[in-house]
């Protein structure tokens, strides 16, 4: 596998090489036209850049030699310089050094060679009395050029021009080629069928108990696997693409907001899906935007609390198996959970006295809808339960609304965008310290890892992300704690739900204690983790693990939110994938949704 510092060099020489080819290509329409002003300023615009970027990424060499050719057509811009025989030969080879120099940045570190001072030094010196306006720079020279390409050919040499320069670097290609994102999608797609069928096929083979047929079976699998990781890794993207735009998103807001605001990068390295990094895009904007107008603080206010005056954003990224985990913490204020929950009763979601507003309206027994989440007796939240009061729809705690808050749309639409790709979205606050963000995200969002299981004689799919444990229950480790059953899990009350009740919706959260009709013990639980809060889904029988290919559901189906997708299996039957959030929804979103369940 290339390092990832090989991976840039051959980025970089790409792109290169194509200003190389630029460049020769505006110098032949010069020698044909030496007045075309178009072909000076691009070629002095495709220099400018090359040299920036040949500076940033360490190959001085390369930098210092775009500068001196930049130089040379800066001075044919303004006039200062005619371009005749002599400067079109300096630059032909000036441009033939240039390619030489990019494709041997590719391969080794080796220093400049010691003809690029002395090529420098007589760009340098070209001067308007080096060239005589009168002559064209196609007479002559023109038909030395060619006869000396004629006899070099004939001969088996490379060309020289008048002077002994060069006229042609070797003629090479890049490695690296641009392909649009729609190709590599489409790649993608084929290669998740294919995984359908070289499942499908080991199926066959093993009904078939055919030796030979299983042989060919294992080498087709291990051929799909490498392909569909190939396909999966050229999708893959830098987190830079995205966080190097951020700085200028963070300036505004700040200047906006009238603080003072430094951003600290980190890990822009880290490779992730680009279709992922799209769809999250507009997530980590508005955190960064939250952190600037709700997270830190003014500057009189931060120096009276006594912290510098300059806030610090730091968006970070890492690596953690097949996930990437994006971080954006600040050093604010910290989220007050006392305005958090004034807020919520002003909005009604809670009444005055803590307890769930609607709650106490509908003539629910609080109580009961506590004990269903967590066996806790007051009606009133804990802080976790404030804390997750700002997800919901519409809940803002800014006073006045402006251009970057107040406007109530924001962390819900952070955390579904987030949850439908599989991932997870994790808040820490501290009073007085700060606020952090973690989204934890899958690398690649093609091929996702389930858990297979049966109920009533139906097959799901249960996505590894929120996958925690699968367990076994004996009758005497099930007890009922107001309407759910509950067990005990890492020293912790953990609710256990019937998957078949949850698939009947609300009639079957009336009858989540009924177990008449499930199988015999001990019971498979398969335990689930979703907004922090765990969950115990009981299923009939548990299959086995496997990679699947989600496919969009078609109406009606698309209509029921418990559905996230369908799949083939290796048996040929069609499975359905659950949506997890949407299904523990009633146990993981905290009591509001929960005592909803309940009315």
């Amino acid at each position: 596998m290339k390092s990832r510092e090989q991976e840039y060099r051959e980025l970089f020489a790409a792109e290169a090489l194509e200003t190389a080819d630029s460049l020769g290509r505006h110098l032949s329409e010069l020698e044909r036209a030496p007045s075309d002003e178009t072909a000076v300023a691009e070629s002095f615009r495709l220099l400018h850049n090359l040299k920036a970027s040949a500076g940033a990424t360490g190959f001085q060499a390369i930098a210092d030699l775009a500068h001196g050719l930049e130089t040379v057509f800066g001075r044919l811009r303004a006039r200062e310089l005619p371009f005749g025989p002599t400067v079109s030969a300096a630059l032909f080879e000036g441009v033939d050094t240039l390619s030489a120099l990019v494709q041997q940045a590719t391969t080794t570190d080796a220093p400049a060679p010691p003809e690029l001072a002395e090529l420098l030094t007589r760009l340098e010196a070209l001067n308007p009395t080096t060239e005589d306006p009168s002559e064209p720079a196609n007479s002559a020279d023109a038909a030395t050029r060619a006869s000396n390409v004629e006899a070099a050919v004939a001969a088996g040499t490379e060309p020289t021009a008048p002077g002994g320069l060069r006229t042609a670097a070797p003629l090479a290609l890049s490695d690296v080629i641009s392909i649009p994102v729609r190709k590599l999608n489409t790649l993608l797609t084929l290669a998740g069928e294919l995984t359908i069928d070289r499942d499908r096929l080991r199926t066959v083979a093993r009904e078939l108990d055919h030796p030979a047929l299983s042989q060919l079976a294992d080498h087709i699998f291990r051929l799909i696997e490498d392909l569909q990781f190939s396909v999966m890794d050229a999708r893959l993207v830098a987190v830079e693409s995205l966080f190097s735009k951020l700085p200028r998103v963070v300036r505004d807001v700040a200047r906006a907001e009238g603080k003072q605001v430094e951003l600290l990068l980190s890990g822009q390295d880290i490779q992730i899906d680009r279709n992922v990094l799209q769809l999250v895009t507009d997530s980590l904007l508005h955190l960064l935007r939250n952190a600037v107008t709700h997270g830190l603080e003014t500057p009189a206010a931060r120096e009276a609390a006594g912290k510098s005056a300059l806030g610090t954003i730091r968006l970070s990224a890492e690596t953690d198996r097949d996930r990437v985990i994006l971080t954006i913490a600040d050093d604010g204020r910290g989220i007050d959970r006392s305005a958090v929950r004034r807020k919520a009763v002003a909005q009604g979601l809670l009444s005055g006295d803590g307890a769930l507003a609607h709650v106490a309206a509908a003539g629910t027994d609080a109580g009961t809808a506590t004990d269903m989440l967590d066996g806790a007796e007051s009606v009133g939240l804990e802080a976790d339960d404030i804390l997750n009061l700002i997800f919901e729809p519409g809940f803002s705690t800014a006073s006045e609304v402006t251009e970057f808050a107040g406007r109530g749309v924001g962390l819900d639409v952070v955390k579904l965008a987030v949850e439908s790709l599989g991932g997870r979205l994790r808040l820490d606050t501290t009073a007085g310290l700060g606020t952090t963000f973690t989204l934890v995200l899958p690398a690649s969002i093609a091929v996702k890892p389930a858990l297979l299981v049966e109920e009533e004689a139906t097959m799901y799919a249960i996505p590894l992300t929120y996958t925690e444990n699968v367990v076994s229950l004996r009758e005497d480790e099930l007890f009922s704690a107001g309407p759910v059953l509950m067990t005990t899990y890492e020293e912790e009350s953990l609710p256990v739900v019937p998957l078949r009740r949850l698939l009947l919706g609300a009639p079957g959260l009336a009858r989540l204690t009924d177990r008449r009709d499930l199988a015999p013990p001990p019971y498979p639980v398969v335990v689930v983790r979703h907004n922090n809060r765990r969950v115990g889904l009981m299923v009939e029988r548990f299959v086995g693990q496997q990679d699947i290919v989600v496919k969009p559901v078609a109406q009606p189906l698309q209509l029921i939110d418990l559905y996230n997708g369908l799949t083939m299996l290796g048996s040929g039957r069609v499975c359905v994938v659950l949506d997890i959030p949407a299904l523990t929804r009633p146990f993981t979103l905290g009591r509001k949704v929960a005592a909803e369940a309940m009315t």
